[in-house]
């Protein structure tokens, strides 16, 4: 029988720690790289760049983590032209804020997120869990979010939609460990990226007891380690990237 190609996927690969976390797939692990990006199709193309460049291969793969039939006939057809293939590991990393006061915050605002972030998580990975238990061995990792954690005020939509996966993290661990499938989520403090760069660093380094924001590649590497098969152990669990803050 013909050995199955096998690919990982990053949803929100453009940029940011969703950039970052393709790069490294490429160098560490020998998995050709499957950017999702919903909008920025130039941002995109330059992490696929970066990923050739890491000695990689990759494919860009546009669809909106939100639409649930997008996602499915996205997924569908690309199945049906790679018949020999699997996706492998899974890299749950898209997901947007929409800040603001609780009392203030528009219902529209609400859903976006928890959409984006925690509906997000179910089309892609509901759209692929099958596949991964009768392949017998698969990564799905979650982006989280300190904020999931601990609350982050002005961010009361984002916090529940994290804090949301994290809960669902733990349960689906549980129910597909038996086939060698992990499913992990990492926690990023504040971390130099567009979407952090309105903060107040100077200001809030103070509260970080590493005294500074971090980088998208230190969360990066630890994604690597978990889509590895050195993790093959490590399964529920929600790991925090963030100076210290939550300790």
């Amino acid at each position: 029988m013909e050995k199955k190609k096998k690919y990982a996927l990053v949803t929100g690969g453009s940029r940011g720690i969703g950039r970052a976390i393709c790069e490294q797939l490429a160098k560490d692990l020998d998995y050709p790289i499957l950017i999702n990006y919903n909008r920025n199709g130039e941002a995109a193309a330059e992490t696929l760049r970066l990923v050739q460049a890491a000695g990689g291969t990759g494919e860009l793969m546009p669809f909106d983590v939100v639409d649930a039939e997008q996602v499915k006939s996205v997924l569908e057809t690309w199945h049906e032209q790679h018949k020999n293939a699997v996706i492998e590991v899974v890299v749950n990393n898209a997901g947007i804020t929409k800040d603001g006061l609780f009392m203030w915050m528009p219902r529209e605002d609400w859903s976006n997120v928890i959409d984006t972030s925690l509906n997000g998580f179910y089309n892609v990975t509901n759209a692929l869990i099958q596949k991964l238990l009768v392949n017998k061995y698969g990564r799905i990792i979650n982006l989280v979010s300190v904020s999931g954690l601990k609350g982050t005020p002005g961010q009361t939509n984002y916090s529940a939609a994290k804090a949301a996966v994290i809960g669902a993290t733990k349960a689906l661990a549980q129910e597909v460990a038996k086939r060698n499938v992990t499913v992990n989520a990492v926690a990023p403090g504040f971390i130099k990226t567009d979407m952090t760069s309105e903060l107040n660093e100077q200001e809030l380094k103070k509260m970080i007891p590493a005294n500074r924001f971090g980088e998208a590649g230190e969360v990066a590497h630890m994604v690597s380690f978990l889509a590895s098969s050195k993790a093959s152990y490590i399964t529920g669990e929600v790991i925090n990237i963030n100076g210290g803050i939550y300790s």
